[in-house]
């Protein structure tokens, strides 16, 4: 189980390095899941969209309480404001036995934000 980021698959007009690193942990989950399946080794990553934290507050907006104070702007998903539990609620669902057969896979927790957006704040 590896933790990723919208920004791995999309990449972004700052912040370089952060989508390298995140780029590079999606490419280690295809190689590992290929390389692990023939020992029934199952292998993915979660990417969520922002998501406020003391890191992202401190980084991008030190006033903001909520996600939507700060990423807001970026998301499609109306009515939702991406919270860590959908997040736990996605690798909940990865480790279960109703993911059994599932390796290789980037979900993306990001309510329509790749798909949606041609830019990211990253």
């Amino acid at each position: 189980m590896c933790t990723a980021s919208v920004a791995g698959s999309h990449g972004g007009v700052k912040l370089t390095d952060y989508a390298m690193l995140k780029h590079a942990i999606i490419g280690l989950m295809c190689s590992a899941s290929v390389q692990l399946a023939k020992h029934g080794i199952r292998v993915y990553c979660v990417s969520p969209n922002g998501l406020t934290t003391p890191l992202t507050c401190k980084l991008l907006d030190p006033g903001a309480e909520t996600s939507d104070m700060i990423f807001g702007e970026y998301k499609r998903l109306e009515g939702v404001v991406l919270t860590t539990k959908h997040v736990a609620d996605a690798v909940l669902f990865l480790v279960s036995n109703e993911s059994d057969f599932v390796t290789g896979l980037d979900l993306r927790v990001d309510g329509s934000f790749v798909s949606g957006k041609s830019e990211l704040i990253f």
